[in-house]
């Protein structure tokens, strides 16, 4: 296998959690207002979290990057334009026409990826460069798999806030079996002693978009990722590896989580 080299930022969705007032203190004023738009990428610490997520892929050999925008999102072009010169990561942008869900975004980035493998991640997580060049060594399908109990002691995060996310079955040889969103406090791989989550960090090769244009609205009225890939698995015959890991992942998802990623990112010098 090839190892992956390019990448693909989902930055395109409406930020409707960040957007939203929840009393929390602790934001500047350009940090209410980036809020304000939803467009949890570029609220800024000592730069835009953006520049956090891409120093780190840079740091995991990732040389390319698409990121995904709605079609309003004109200052992340302006700054990303504006900065082009000297970074290692290479930023090309594919524009989401409706926030349709993550597999239209994926899908919309199609003709600005090369055909090969390569990573998809969100724009409001930082992943730590160890598990991205993990994954980004598997040149096929697959993904990052958090170790529960590590993931919410290392991010700081709330007990119980692991299961907004999606829980994974894993087969004894590391393949995915199922990926299941948001499962309920009694699903039995919420109850399982070792849980394992995805934070949407994903290998890909182009067949995924193939499965993208097949899946269908999920519960939510949104064409999902996790639809995507359980077609690639059982229409397709994809096997996703899977990478297991027990590490933390900065999540950005609310006006809450700003001053604790902001005293996480304290000691990284971005460099993307």
């Amino acid at each position: 296998m090839t190892r992956t080299a390019q990448a693909v930022i989902l930055a395109g969705g409406l930020g409707t959690r960040m957007r939203r007032p929840d009393g929390s203190g602790g934001l500047t004023p350009g940090q209410a207002s980036t809020a304000d738009l939803g467009l949890k990428g570029m609220i800024s610490f000592a730069r835009p979290f953006l520049d956090y997520v891409l120093s780190a892929l840079a740091d995991a050999g990732i040389t390319r990057a698409t990121l995904v925008v709605s079609p309003e999102h004109d200052v992340v072009r302006e700054y990303f334009t504006a900065t082009s010169a000297g970074r290692r990561v290479t930023v090309d942008f594919a524009v989401q026409r409706e926030p349709r869900g993550t597999a239209h975004a994926v899908l919309a980035a199609r003709d600005t990826v090369r055909d090969a493998s390569f990573l998809v991640l969100n724009a409001d997580n930082y992943y730590y460069p160890r598990e991205v060049a993990a994954l980004a060594a598997l040149g096929a399908s697959g993904l990052v798999a958090y170790e529960a109990d590590a993931l919410v002691a290392q991010s700081g995060m709330e007990p119980g806030r692991e299961l907004h996310f999606a829980l994974l079955d894993i087969a004894p040889d590391d393949t995915l079996r199922e990926i299941r969103e948001k499962p309920a406090a009694d699903d039995p791989l919420a109850l399982s002693p070792e849980r394992w989550v995805s934070m949407n960090l994903w290998s890909f090769t182009p067949a995924i978009f193939a499965a993208c244009e097949h899946v269908r609205p999920s519960p939510r009225g949104e064409l999902e990722l996790q639809g995507a890939v359980t077609y690639a698995m059982l229409d397709m015959g994809e096997e996703f590896l899977v990478v297991r890991t027990r590490a933390g992942v900065f999540d950005l998802s609310t006006r809450a989580d700003v001053e604790r990623v902001r005293g996480q990112l304290a000691s990284i010098d971005p460099r993307p």
